[in-house]
């Protein structure tokens, strides 16, 4: 099953948090889009990774997105080793996606950079034909996604290039607040973390303006680059 694009997070919630509107913008254009979550956020403060599940498919639904897999990497421990990059190069090799997105390259989670630098080296791996993978028995062909971008999460990294997500920033909202249990609820009587106050909750949508602003815009998403962009024309710019 090709997709055009492949969104890996570290945990359940990262995608929605970084380009969940760029996703839905992409959907609503009859793009194929397929989320994989490396890890189960079991360490996370709130909620528990059978939680989380359930909201993820919950997430996944309200984006409509063709599937999501959860590949049940150690939450906090997981590393950039052979078997978790074999393991990402069977996915790209198997979904074919055109555009990988992931992790930002810095954060204040240990598990972004580490996720970041995980799937970009797969990315590369996945195109060398001399590294051999199996899906179902069949060797799978050498395959290497176009383009690698990274969205941006907790630090207020500079963008590289920012997506107008004007009429796709509720349905981000709507995806992020399916995670329940990991967000601003002045019901709840679980403990705080730095993503489940009023004021992170608020920045969602205070950052998507911010960035739309920049491209003179109502909301945007920004993105950071592996390579220099190409443009085909100066006059498809906004």
């Amino acid at each position: 099953m090709k997709v055009d694009i492949l969104a890996f997070g570290a945990h359940p919630d990262d995608v929605e948090l970084g380009c969940a509107a760029t996703l839905a913008k992409e959907i609503s254009f009859g793009k194929k889009v397929g989320i994989i979550d490396l890890t189960r956020g079991e360490l996370g403060t709130r909620g528990s990774a059978e939680l989380r599940e359930a909201e993820a498919k919950k997430a996944a639904e309200i984006l409509k997105v063709t599937f999501r897999i959860n590949l049940g990497f150690a939450d906090g421990f997981f590393t950039n080793d052979l078997k978790n990059q074999m393991e990402i190069v069977r996915m790209i090799r198997k979904y074919k996606p055109e555009i990988v997105l992931c992790n930002a390259v810095s954060d204040r989670h240990i598990d972004h950079a580490k996720g970041s630098k995980l799937v970009s080296d797969a990315c590369f791996l996945s195109g060398l034909r001399k590294i051999e993978t199996e899906e179902g028995g069949i060797l799978q062909t050498e395959w290497r996604p176009k383009q690698v971008y990274h969205y941006i999460q907790w630090q207020n990294l500079k963008p590289d290039f920012v997506v107008e997500v004007n009429d796709f920033i509720q349905t981000k909202v709507a995806a992020v607040m399916a995670y329940k249990s990991q967000f601003y609820d002045p019901q709840s009587e679980e403990p705080v973390s730095p993503i489940a106050t009023r004021n992170f909750f608020e920045s969602i949508t205070y950052r998507a303006r911010d960035l739309g602003r920049l491209i003179g815009q109502e909301y945007g998403e920004g993105f950071t680059a592996e390579r220099e962009i190409a443009v085909v024309s100066l006059d498809k710019l906004i």
